[in-house]
């Protein structure tokens, strides 16, 4: 498995302007080949548990499902450096002698996906499972029971997004030429995005709502939808993760991207 390298493709996702509702319904509905998912899933960090070696920390679990038996290998990915740098210091305890040969390392979200479909079916597969950042699943809760619903648990990975104005659009930022819809993973970090939009057209303040997917609906709609959502969105990783892995950049190689929140630009809807 390698190690995360596209850092300037991670880091330029904050150096972006903020727009506004964008009505995608008008957009043609193109099915995403898998090299243009792999571009928008590559410069996503994630993070798993390696070995000596290099390999990923395997645990090996009952099979689950109707008329399933046997074992299967799953590996954890977790979302958060943090969350997986605790479960180092947790397995230091459990067991001391593993805990020494493991580290933490980062790889590409789009990475994990392209094992994930290359091995799909193989007998000796290796599972990718999400641990999601516990803070970020009470925020999902939180923001489904403000909406009336009655939730317990949330299952997956939360994605984060707004959306409000006269015909109710997603909140967009601009990337270059493009005109993208920001699914974050961290809620705070959407929200900062919300109130300097609020600033830019405070007429549309009280029409502003906070929405939550998970990750793995996503994942497969990429895979299997013809959704012009699909092909606007893009996926924020959170501040912590940025950081990090700008962290792992060696002193002295190269001038280093900017890390920078977005600067709000004046800016009228899309329609």
């Amino acid at each position: 498995m390698k190690s995360l390298v596209r850092l300037g493709a991670i880091l330029g996702i904050v150096g972006s302007t903020l727009l506004g509702p964008s009505l995608i319904g008008k957009m043609s509905a193109l099915a995403l080949p898998e090299p243009q998912i792999l571009e928008k899933l590559r410069s996503v960090p994630v993070f798993t548990i390696t070995d000596a070696t290099g390999a990923p920390l395997i645990a090996t679990v009952p099979k689950q499902g109707q008329g399933q038996t046997g074992n299967a290998s799953v590996a954890g990915i977790f979302i958060s450096q943090k969350d997986a740098q605790a479960f180092v210091e947790q397995l230091k305890t459990r067991n001391p002698q593993l805990a020494a040969s493991v580290r933490v390392m980062p790889v590409s979200l789009g990475e994990i996906y392209q094992l994930t479909q290359a091995n799909k079916g193989k007998p000796d597969q290796v599972q990718f499972a999400f641990v999601p950042a516990p803070q970020q699943v009470q925020s999902a809760k939180t923001v489904l029971q403000q909406t009336g619903q009655q939730v317990n648990e949330f299952n997956g990975v939360p994605l984060f997004l707004a959306r409000g104005g006269p015909e109710n659009g997603y909140l967009t930022i601009q990337r270059g030429q493009q005109e993208v819809i920001p699914l974050f993973f961290n809620k705070e970090e959407l929200l900062g995005m919300v109130e300097r939009f609020k600033q830019q057209q405070p007429t549309v303040t009280a029409t502003i709502k906070i929405e939550v997917v998970n990750l793995e609906s996503v994942l497969e709609a990429l895979r299997t939808e013809n959704d012009p959502f699909l092909t606007q969105m893009i996926l924020v990783p959170s501040r912590e993760s940025l950081e990090f892995v700008r962290s792992l950049q060696p002193a002295g190689a190269g001038q280093s991207p900017q890390v920078a929140p977005a600067r709000p630009a004046p800016s009228s809807p899309a329609r």
